[in-house]
């Protein structure tokens, strides 16, 4: 017989129980969808992922002031702790050829004006090299520059929201905006970077285009920190020792809050990460009052945590789709036995074994394939219903979608074909016998 005609008298078995066709290829579905919907998620996340830990430069390393533990505290050595210091940054550069330049950075959050409008803002205070270790790029205007910092100018340099917010979209350069109680004029805008939705290992990333730039000495010297008794038990005193008080404290002029390392090589990070903890160790007296950041560990834990992930998410959506093949081959098997005298017509009228054994295979993969562009389209609306409501990231790679339909044709083959082999080898006058 014809490939044709095979198939057509295969179609037309489907056709003729339209509801039946439905619910078995239901299995094929949705397990499509659990597919394509869960790996969308393991691949959106690992996005995010690395493109946070992009955001913190990935041949850098972060250094990140912390408050002691009580623990800590007892230690009768956290008296001497100088906290996070410039002179922290001058011993790493003097001690690892390998570093290119640290830059220091003092974060303050503070009240933002310009007329009417008051938002709250993130300021940091830092240099001019700070643009080239995380490789942010300017929508208009300029960064901070050298001549900024002796003379402890009043310039700052504002994110992407900021300007949205404050300027309504309009040109910010040259306007003035008001941050505590000193006027700063605006001298560049930063390019929009993605919002992180968490965080990255221990790291809190946070919305970067809400961040204001301020020269270093001018944050030091001309604005004012305080520790405040609800926000934290630990406060530091005039001489930076760290010590338990009721009391508001100013923070020292002169306390960092994050030196980032610039490493000239990746393949230098470790052993530079290792070097960097045993000057802080010996110039903070054992004291852990800092925190040492490596973004490619993060990015490498990241990853190997996704791997799992996406392992155990595959195999979960994968047991739908092993259901589905299991419906396909009872439903099969039912159809068999239901046309048993069709079967023996056929071979009576001069159908051979391979005749039925692809009329009804057909029937099977039919099925598989119909399912799985069904399923396809079902994930890509699962996905994006998971994004609409659940507010989490997801992307659909062309890789997913290939997986899961090839798994979905091998399906309908590998439970397809013992219920057409079945059919194939009936005995004609048997199987004319049947009632």
């Amino acid at each position: 017989m014809k490939a044709g005609e095979n198939l057509r008298i295969g179609l037309d078995g489907l056709i003729a129980h339209k509801l039946r066709s439905v619910l078995t290829a239901l299995g094929i579905i949705f397990g499509v969808a659990a597919v394509i919907a869960m790996l969308s998620i393991g691949e959106g996340a690992r996005e995010e992922a690395l493109e946070q830990i992009r955001l913190m430069g990935m041949n850098n390393i972060l250094i990140r002031a912390r408050v002691p533990s009580e623990e800590s505290l007892n230690n009768a050595q956290a008296s001497f702790s100088p906290g996070l210091l410039a002179l922290d940054a001058e011993a790493i550069l003097e001690i690892c050829p390998n570093v290119e330049f640290v830059v220091p950075q003092w974060e303050k959050n503070a009240a933002a004006q310009v007329g009417s409008e008051r938002h709250d803002v993130r300021v940091i205070g830092t240099t001019p090299e700070y643009l080239r270790a995380f490789g942010y790029r300017l929508r208009a205007g300029r960064f901070l520059l050298p001549v900024d910092l002796p003379g402890q100018a009043n310039v700052c340099v504002i994110g992407a929201d900021i300007q949205r917010t404050f300027f309504r979209g309009n040109p910010a350069i040259g306007k003035e905006l008001k941050i505590d109680d000193l006027w700063f004029s605006v001298v560049g805008v930063m390019e929009s970077q993605s919002v992180p939705a968490k965080k990255v290992g221990s790291f809190e990333v946070r919305n970067l285009n809400m961040d204001v730039y301020i020269p270093l000495t001018t944050a030091q010297y001309k604005m004012a920190r305080i520790i405040r008794d609800e926000q934290a038990s630990v406060s530091v005193s005039r001489r930076g020792q760290v010590r338990s008080s009721n009391n508001d404290v100013a923070i020292p002029r002169d306390r960092l809050d994050q030196l980032t390392v610039k490493v000239t090589s990746e393949e230098w990070i470790s052993e530079v990460t290792t070097v960097i903890e045993r000057i802080l160790a010996r110039r903070h007296y054992g004291v852990p009052d800092y925190e040492v950041i490596v973004p490619e560990a993060l990015l490498q834990q990241s990853q190997q945590t996704q791997k799992i992930f996406n392992i155990v998410m595959g195999a979960i959506a994968g047991i739908s789709l092993l259901v589905g093949g299991i419906g396909i081959m009872n439903i099969m098997l039912a159809s068999v036995l239901e046309r048993t005298k069709e079967i023996g017509i056929r071979r009576a009228i001069g159908a051979t074994q391979a005749d039925v054994l692809g009329q009804f295979l057909f029937e099977a993969v039919f099925l598989s394939i119909v399912g799985g562009l069904v399923g396809i389209a079902l994930g890509f609306g699962l996905t994006e219903a998971i994004t609409l409501y659940a507010g989490w990231r997801t992307t659909v790679s062309p890789p997913a979608v290939l997986m899961a339909f090839t798994v979905s044709a091998m399906v309908g083959i590998a439970f397809g074909f013992y219920p057409a082999r079945k059919a194939a080898r009936q005995n004609p006058i048997e199987s004319l016998r049947y009632e």
